[in-house]
């Protein structure tokens, strides 16, 4: 049951919100044809299609609650109206660049409507699109559930109160809309590269997702350079993806991977994709900078060989254009691989003192790392343990539960 609504939530919740143009009532809906199935399926079976049967009980009862309040005849003039649009665009032998023609991203742009504020949007989205919960989406924005909660009840109420249609923006609204467009789509990205909890290191449907959306974005506006820089971050990052399991599910650290089993079309899809960003000439931004430090990786013909002078170097660059504590602690890591781990350590040990990361799992995880290279194994021991507390992955609690007890052996 887990797997069918984290495959299919999306698009049903997409197709609920073109039926019904309300984007809170289409999630309802789905969320109660969830319960259908969870009382229907252990004894009916599974049906051969989940996804068509939820959105069809979902309709139903979305059409029983028009009845009730007496506005079918409305509704269905709605929905003819919507056949005929759709027959319409089904006819077409072209397709239009200009258009959105999939309701999955069609929902993203409506959840990123300007009416709501930057962290309202990318939290609706997040839950609704993405199928995060709202622990997940708090542990990505570093705050407490109960704030994640608020946004999401806000951002449903506020595109209610504005009547705001489950309908195609017109071209010159999209780039008001980008920037959180792409930060929504990052982050569905990295909960596929590595899922906030669970029992999988890798959710590659997720990711893969994902990228299918953002290219569909880069074909939208083919001239906004981070557009084409995050498919190509997306590219050269799911390259790795065949190799970072082992056939039981567990992790594959970077250094260890086996470079032959990454793919090299979808890496050259990703160099395509950073020199069309590059060609547009306006510089490379934090999606592109991201991008090339991914693009360092993918063309390294080992780990040792790896440019981690030209990370470190790019790094930098993305700390000043997009500063954060999260790629402080990325920069330290390659400043490990490319100096040493004493200076790097310096680094990591400024953002314990700041405090910004608290309950971050990858600060001790990185201290932890830095920490054994330098010898001192009961601290190394310590902070992996700690990092291993703050994990909800369960794949990624026990590979560094592994490393404590191999510094302890």
């Amino acid at each position: 049951m887990a797997a069918v609504w984290r495959i299919e939530s999306a698009r049903i919740v997409a197709t609920l919100a073109r039926f019904t143009g309300d984007v809170g009532q289409a999630e309802d809906l789905a969320q109660e044809a969830l319960v259908e199935a969870l009382r229907q399926w252990p004894e009916e079976g599974v049906p051969n299609n989940p996804g068509a049967w939820l959105t069809a009980v979902a309709k139903r009862r979305a059409i029983d609650g028009w009845r009730r309040r007496e506005r079918l005849d409305e509704r269905y003039a709605a929905m003819a109206r919507d056949l005929e649009q759709h027959d319409g665009e089904a006819s077409d032998t072209f397709w239009d660049p200009d258009t959105i023609d999939d309701d999955v991203l069609r929902l993203i742009f409506v959840s990123c409507h300007p009416v709501l504020s930057r962290e309202a949007q990318i939290a609706l989205t997040l839950r609704i699109v993405g199928g995060l919960s709202s622990e997940e989406i708090a542990r990505a924005f570093l705050v407490p559930t109960a704030t994640i909660q608020q946004r999401i009840v806000r951002a449903k109420k506020t595109l209610a109160a504005a009547n705001v249609p489950f309908a195609v923006p017109e071209p010159n609204e999209y780039p008001e809309r980008l920037a959180s467009v792409l930060h929504v789509l990052y982050l569905i990205f990295n909960e596929g590269y590595l899922p906030a909890s669970g029992g999988e290191w890798v959710r590659a449907d997720v990711s893969a997702e994902a990228l299918r959306l953002a290219r569909m974005v880069a074909g939208l506006m083919p001239r906004e350079p981070e557009a084409q820089s995050l498919v190509a971050l997306m590219e050269f990052t799911a390259a790795r993806f065949p190799a970072r399991t082992a056939r039981d599910g567990s992790a594959i650290p970077l250094d260890q991977q086996d470079r032959s089993r990454w793919d090299r079309a979808q890496i050259a899809r990703g160099r395509e994709a950073l020199a069309r960003a590059d060609r547009i000439g306006r510089g490379r931004a934090a999606y592109g900078l991201q991008a090339a430090i991914a693009g360092c990786h993918a063309v390294a013909p080992t780990a040792d060989e790896t440019d981690w002078a030209q990370i470190v170097v790019l790094y930098e660059a993305l700390g000043r254009i997009a500063p954060s504590p999260v790629v402080e602690l990325n920069r330290a890591a390659a400043i490990a691989m490319a100096t040493g781990p004493a200076s790097a350590l310096r680094v990591v040990d400024d953002l314990v003192a700041a405090g910004r990361l608290a309950g971050y799992p990858a600060l001790p995880a990185v201290r932890g790392e830095l920490l054994a290279r330098l010898g001192r194994t009961e601290e190394a021991r310590a902070e992996l343990e700690t990092a291993a507390r703050l994990t909800g992955n369960e794949r990624e609690r026990d590979a560094l539960l592994a490393k404590a007890a191999k510094l302890a052996g």
